[in-house]
Parts: structure tokens; sequence; C-alpha cells
């Protein structure tokens, strides 16, 4: 069970109010059928065995892939909450799949998987609700995995790519399957135990909608109104930078406007997904497994990032026993926008057809 925390009752006043993107989605609007052989699916992994030992018949995995199918596959993961079609808006696939970039879809096959959790995947709001297997970052791997060689019949990619919780994943995916990529690129992520205000503040969501009466151990009959505030207020503790939130707003009055427009936002959101995709986090710690990398690494972070602060020095420690691994540090500014810095592939681009251009072939 999730541990009990008292809910602060700012959470239960203001809980009706909208919230606006966060977690590490990329920025801007999804691009619909804008890629050659766009294709958005579903497929099905048989008997599938979570950490737990539970074992669902059938799990459903939804992805979207494009590009060309005899090209140099790639994998790219998304963040908390967002889906692989999220990653096909303007500021991340609009700078990466085109004719020219980096990931041209004419010579890539490009998979975005949906997350277990999250989009066409199997998730509680299907029916299950608090019943679902309580599902970690392992599970979202081997599904992952399971899609890429057993659904998409791939032995070997080029590349996997992953923002926020995707850049957490990737650290998995190399030490669990050392062989299987050529190059790791883990953005807006750390590979150490889940901690620090990053885990409190995950921990604060999930706490605030388990202890609303109107979560009802998960059966409630409308969505509790702590989900939204709660996503609202994770979002402005940690994402946007600090630069860029003060030039956005520098006086109080355009602070509360700025706030405003984002609590009356639109939000789709169901509780019982949210807490799973949050608490899934809860016992990541790839710390002790990242000698047994061996693709080349590309470590991608900004300084301004909320949830993965460079002066923790974490990154120099965990890169040390991998051979072939860098840190590329988005430097901060006005522009950048904290931890959704690196779903703005424009500050990263570059750097990642360089290292395609020049890391080996495996």
């Amino acid at each position: 069970m999730w541990p009990d925390f008292p809910l602060n009752q700012l959470f239960r006043t203001l809980g009706l109010i909208a919230s606006f993107l966060f977690s590490g989605l990329a920025v801007g609007q999804t691009i619909p059928n804008q890629f050659p052989n766009q294709k958005t699916d579903v497929w099905v992994a048989k008997d599938f065995r979570f950490h737990t030992g539970e074992v669902m018949p059938s799990l459903n995995i939804g992805y979207t892939t494009l590009g060309n199918p005899s090209g140099e596959p790639v994998v790219i993961l998304h963040g908390t909450t967002g889906t692989g079609l999220g990653m096909l808006n303007a500021g991340f696939g609009g700078e990466l799949f085109g004719p020219g970039q980096p990931l041209d879809a004419a010579n890539h096959f490009v998979i975005l998987p949906d997350s277990i959790g999250t989009g066409r995947s199997s998730k509680p709001s299907d029916g299950m609700r608090a019943k679902f297997p309580r599902y970690n970052y392992d599970d979202m791997v081997l599904a992952q995995y399971r899609l890429v060689t057993e659904g998409l019949n791939q032995r070997h990619v080029r590349l996997i790519l992953g923002n926020s919780m995707g850049g957490m994943q990737v650290w998995l995916w190399g030490s669990a399957y050392p062989n299987f990529m050529d190059v790791l690129v883990p953005m807006a992520s750390m590979p150490i135990e889940m901690s620090g205000r990053n885990w409190m503040m995950r921990r604060l969501i999930i706490d605030s909608i388990r202890n609303d009466p109107e979560w009802m151990g998960g059966e409630y009959g409308k969505q509790p109104r702590s989900l939204q505030f709660a996503s609202v207020f994770y979002a402005v503790a940690t994402n946007g930078g600090s630069q860029s939130l003060q030039r956005q707003a520098p006086t109080r009055a355009k602070a509360d406007q700025l706030l405003d427009r984002r609590l009356s936002g639109p939000f789709e959101g169901d509780a019982n997904d949210f807490l799973y995709q949050w608490d899934a986090s809860r016992d990541f710690n790839p710390t002790e497994q990242l000698n047994r990398i061996t693709a080349t690494l590309l470590a991608i972070n900004s300084a301004d990032d909320e949830r993965n602060p460079p002066e923790l020095g974490v990154m120099e420690q965990a890169l040390k026993p991998i051979p072939n691994a860098r840190l590329l540090l988005i430097p901060a500014s006005d522009q950048t926008a904290g931890h959704g810095t690196t779903g703005q592939a424009k500050w990263w681009k570059e750097a990642l057809r360089s290292l395609l251009q020049t890391a080996p072939r495996r």
C-alpha cells in the first residue's frame, strides 16, 4: 500500500481547477499524420509477467511508428503521463524526423511506444482500477522490449533515446539489454535511486490523490478534485526554469495571470492512472547495474533542471563505469525551460547528429 500522508487543505479546496502539460513532455502540439508511413496501433503481449509475479494473460502495448521500415530502427521513449504519439510535436518530432534532420524518417524506422499505464497501453482506467498490478519502470521496459522484438521483429536498434521518465528507462534498457543497441541517449534524468526533491514531490501527487476522500480506494465515480490542483502544483515546482518563469512573470500580477491561465486550462486525466504513473518510479535505482552498459552513451541534461540539479554531482560519478559515455549539459537561460528544456530538440539535435555519425555500429 502507499504510505499515508495528510492531505493539505489547500489541495481539497482548489482541486477542481485544471492543469497544463507537465512531467517532461515535449513541448508543442502533436502533428497528426505529418510524417511518412505514420501508424498508431496496439500490440498484445501474451502472459505478461510483472515484477510482482502477477501475470496478465493479455497486456495491450500501444505504439506509433513512422518512416522507412527498412531503415535504421530507433526507439523514442516519452515522459510521465505522456504517450509515444505526443512526441510528434513541433518542438520535438518536428526538429528530428523531417527531411535532412538527425532522424530523417526516410532513412530511419522510428518506434514510439506508449508505456504501461498511458496512451493505448493497458492501464488502471481500462477497468481494473486500483486492482491493476502495481507496475514499475522495469515492467515498462520489459513491455517495450517485447513490443520491439516480438511485435515489430527488431533484433537490434541503432538508438534508444528517452526524455524524463523515458530517460530513466534508457538507463534500464542499457543495463538489461546491453547488446541490443548501438547508442543510448538518456535525457532529463539521473541514474540514481529515486530520492530528494524528485521523490518528495512525486509522493505529494500520490498522497494528495490517495488521501482525498473522493478517491474512495480507487472506486470513484468522478475524478477526485485533488488530482488537478496537485498536478499544477507539481509542474510549477519542478518544471519551467527559474529564469524563464521570471521572464514570463516579472511582477506579481503577471505571475497570477500565468498561473490562472494554467489553472483554467483543459485537463484530461484519470486519478488512478496518474497515481500509478508517478508511483512507478518508487524503486528506480540503476546505480549498481551501470557497469553493464556497453553502448555509446550521451546523457543530456539542462543546468536549470529542477528535478535533476547538476550541483548534486551525480552524473560525473555515474558515468565513470560506462565506457564511451559523456554528458552534455545545456546552459540555463531565460529561453530554456528547466526540466522541460530537453523536450525542445533544438538545444541538442546537432549533438545527436554528430553522435550518430561517429558512434560505431555493433
